[in-house]
């Protein structure tokens, strides 16, 4: 199917032309300031944008943050205009969740663009507010024919890479906002807590990185102040608050938001950390998480503060959001021959086979925030996602995932693949069981990318267990590559309404398409 790129409507260029600039005119407040407890004077400020997540037929979350106590009400409209607005009285913003809120939305048409303004109130006069934040968002379709298209990739801020005013900071969220998609998921990676970012850095060539620095980013986080910091140092970024105004996320978390290669239960032996307990620490970074984003399980709904969930998105696609990190055993060889927590933990395992027997979409893509295939080691002799290099039969943390491959054959489930970041390059695997030692799965595809804004790495080895062909690879030879010498790297997913075909494109800043892929529904075996 050849490539047709969206073309925004009318309503969607006049708000870039019109409301987004307004996003953009505002000015933050100098790097590294917190927001005050109380304000004295003046209106309440939205500066750091809007977001809005996990948008489905009828429901969306929008969030803000203050810069100090205030109101937060939601205006809805199918028109620029906002005639016959909805009104949304979302939450009182305050210190204790520094100042951020979401409020959800329901009752939304399904399959149209949807105008939102955000408004911040004087709690003790509501008529005093500030000025206003605008954003749209497209709900997904009740049809299939209308179509899906969405972008995906991970990994801001890492290898101390942070925001380059002399390249224009993260230029690629502007090239993705462009590209108009119906949405945008971050694979893992939305900051690097335990990465330091420096004023400077020299490149090999000779030439200087800068970067913008902040308090909360001289040193590793550890307290609550300092996990909200690092969430939001990316805020900085004008292309990221204009791209998140227009595009709505789905956000699921991988390590480097508490710290490399973490895991429930590890007791650090690091001597940046004075707060040796990861426990402690993640508890703080997913409070800070949940504070920073709209993410619909983190925010009242069933299910309660965990990451992982299914977002629909019509008729073609389903969403099923894993979360790799909080359920998952300690890091070791992984060559143990009964291992029923693995990487996701029982329950997960049995909320996701639940979930893909009940999909009625064409199309069911998992969301993993580690590689099923490539070889990922944290030290010498312990792995940190699902393969250890050991090509035979499942051990470890692969018998969990070839229980679930197993599964996804013997209830005949299809239109499965697999997206993932982490790894900093882009491949594509193809997973066929005559090639592996564990066969009793059906030939299934994973599409790696990213990192958005980071270091990129060589690519990691493949473990045969599961047989995967690895059909496209564009990785650097060295390690660290900066984004100054390397362009930035994210996926596009492209359902077609009509036929059902799905199109995996794996593409680099600059407009290069490096693969692209499509697929077939229905079909196994491709």
């Amino acid at each position: 199917m050849p490539y047709r790129p969206r073309i925004p409507s009318p309503d969607r260029r006049t708000l870039l032309r019109g409301s987004l600039v307004a996003t953009a005119a505002l000015t933050l407040p100098v790097a590294g300031a917190a927001a005050p407890a109380f304000a004295r004077s003046g209106r309440p400020d939205a500066s750091w944008g809007v977001q809005v997540g996990d948008v489905t037929s009828s429901s969306a979350l929008v969030w803000v943050r203050s810069d100090r106590p205030a109101r937060m009400v939601v205006e809805t409209s199918a028109t620029e205009s906002f005639q016959r607005a909805r009104v949304w009285h979302g939450p009182l913003l305050g210190p204790g969740t520094d100042f951020t809120g979401t409020t959800p939305l329901y009752g939304l048409p399904p399959g149209e663009q949807v105008h939102y303004r955000v408004t911040l109130a004087d709690p003790d006069d509501p008529r005093r507010t500030g000025r206003p934040v605008y954003g749209a968002f497209r709900t997904a379709p009740a049809r299939r024919r209308d179509g899906v298209r969405f972008l995906w990739s991970g990994d801001i801020a890492g290898q101390g890479w942070g925001i380059n005013p002399d390249i224009g900071g993260y230029r690629v969220y502007d090239e993705m906002r462009r590209l108009d998609p119906d949405f945008f998921l971050c694979s893992g990676d939305n900051i690097y807590a335990d990465g330091v970012i420096e004023p400077r850095v020299t490149l090999p060539d000779g030439r200087v990185w800068r970067n913008v620095t902040t308090e909360e980013k001289a040193k590793v986080a550890e307290t609550l102040a300092e996990y909200r910091g690092n969430f939001r140092y990316n805020l900085l970024d004008d292309n990221l608050r204009k791209f998140n105004a227009q595009v709505p996320s789905v956000i699921q978390w991988d390590d480097h938001e508490v710290r490399n290669n973490w895991y429930p239960g590890q007791i650090l032996d690091d001597v940046r950390y004075t707060e040796k307990n990861v426990d402690v620490l993640a508890a703080r970074s997913t409070r800070a998480f949940r504070e920073y984003f709209p993410v619909s399980t983190l925010h009242g709904s069933p299910g309660g503060d965990r990451v992982h969930r299914v977002v629909r998105h019509g008729p073609l696609l389903d969403l099923f959001v894993l979360d790799m990190r909080t359920f998952r055993n300690a890091n070791s060889p992984g060559r143990q021959p009964d291992d029923t927590t693995g990487i996701l933990g029982a329950a997960q395992l049995e909320w996701l086979k639940r979930e893909l027997s009940e999909s009625r979409a064409v199309w069911k893509v998992i969301a993993a925030d580690m590689p099923l295939g490539l070889v990922v080691a944290d030290g010498a002799t312990d792995f940190e996602a699902v393969a250890q290099g050991d090509p035979g039969a499942p051990l470890g943390r692969e018998l969990q995932i070839a229980e679930l491959l197993r599964f996804i054959k013997h209830r005949r489930i299809t239109g499965t693949v697999w997206l993932t970041a982490d790894v900093h390059y882009t491949s594509a695997q193809h997973y066929a069981p005559e090639r592996a030692a564990f066969n009793d799965f059906a030939p299934f595809w994973e599409f790696v990318t990213g990192p958005l804004a980071a270091g990129q790495f060589p690519s990691n080895a493949l473990d045969g267990t599961f047989g995967p062909d690895r059909v496209f690879v564009q990785a650097p030879d060295r390690a660290n590559v900066s984004p100054m010498e390397t362009p930035a790297l994210f996926g596009e997913v492209d359902i077609d309404g009509e036929s059902g075909e799905l199109t995996v494109r794996l593409r680099e800043q600059g407009g290069s398409v490096l693969f692209s892929k499509a697929l077939q529904p229905g079909r196994v075996g491709q």
